[in-house]
């Protein structure tokens, strides 16, 4: 792995600076240039609806104005980043949350509110009540790492999203990266909520550790082409759930890669399909500062 100069950085800076939405401005200029908390929630706060989810293309490949879970997901991974439990934000969270919690526990994917927009082919859906794993492990997850607000953990709703996502895990290995990036944050914080389950715990994380070793799990070729997802994207710290299982010659490589796929612009591509050309420069403003999130958590960049 090299250590780079200030120029990745700062190609990187004039893309987002020139390209990037709002909302990932203001993320940029909190995270690497001392920028304003409370500027990245105001940006958030346009996002949010009245039942207090999150929509308005705040995921990208939904353009639907209406809440949508992984919208909130996103919200929520926001609110996490900037260490905020904000108060009106937070509430109207959890009030949407608890509003779209499916008898017997689960959130659904999406709602067919997405259907009356442009959207990606995969987010087409024909059922409302089909509760599922993804986002539901990832919300929950993050839900359960915060330390702010803990008055909801008791609460049936909340109580019946982890016996769902229990369930899941008995049921089903993950399909993909992003079915296994539902049970890392979960199996990470259920055992703060309930105060067992370690042995529970143990017994999956096996499992799951043992799928992101094999043949579906994460891709070690840095070359890979397509959808794939790759060692940094499942560590995208050192400190990640995934660390250990991959090795530091791995990550270095990928962590050159990196640096040799940003474009010249400054800022770095998405690798599936786009539903229109705001929305590929809304997900190359999110990538980037993704991806110099991770170069500056393993000491790449030189700021």
């Amino acid at each position: 792995m090299k250590i780079h100069s200030g120029d990745v950085f700062e190609r990187a800076r004039t893309f987002i600076y020139s390209s990037a939405r709002l909302l990932d401005r203001m993320r940029f200029a909190y995270l690497f240039e001392n920028g304003s908390k409370e500027k990245v929630l105001q940006a958030l706060r346009a996002y949010q609806n009245e039942d207090g989810g999150f929509g308005h293309a705040l995921e990208p490949d939904m353009r639907c104005p209406d809440s949508q879970p992984v919208a909130t997901e996103v919200g929520l991974y926001i609110l996490n980043e900037v260490k905020s439990c904000d108060t009106e934000i937070f509430d109207g969270v959890l009030s949407y949350l608890k509003s779209i919690t499916l008898s017997g526990g689960g959130l659904p994917r999406s709602t067919t509110r997405v259907n009356d927009y442009p959207h990606a082919p995969w987010w087409i859906t024909e059922q409302d009540a089909i509760p599922s794993i993804n986002p539901t492990g990832s919300i929950v997850g993050m839900l359960m790492a915060q330390n702010a607000r803990i008055d909801f953990y008791d609460e049936p709703w909340f109580r019946s999203h982890i016996s769902f996502l229990w369930n899941c895990l008995e049921e089903n290995l993950p399909n993909d990266f992003h079915d296994a990036m539902q049970w890392i944050p979960f199996l990470e914080h259920v055992e703060k909520v309930t105060g067992q389950d370690t042995e529970r715990v143990n017994h999956y994380r096996a499992i799951l550790d043992h799928w992101l070793s094999g043949p579906k799990g994460i891709e070690r070729d840095e070359n890979a082409e397509g959808y794939v997802h790759k060692v940094l994207d499942y560590a995208p710290e050192p400190e990640s759930y995934a660390s250990r299982i991959v090795s530091d010659e791995e990550v270095n490589r990928h962590l050159d890669w990196f640096i040799s796929t940003q474009h010249e612009d400054g800022g770095w591509g998405i690798s599936f399909p786009s539903v229109s050309v705001a929305n590929e420069q809304e997900w190359r403003g999110w990538l980037t500062v993704e991806r110099l999130k991770i170069l500056k958590a393993y000491g790449v960049l030189n700021l």
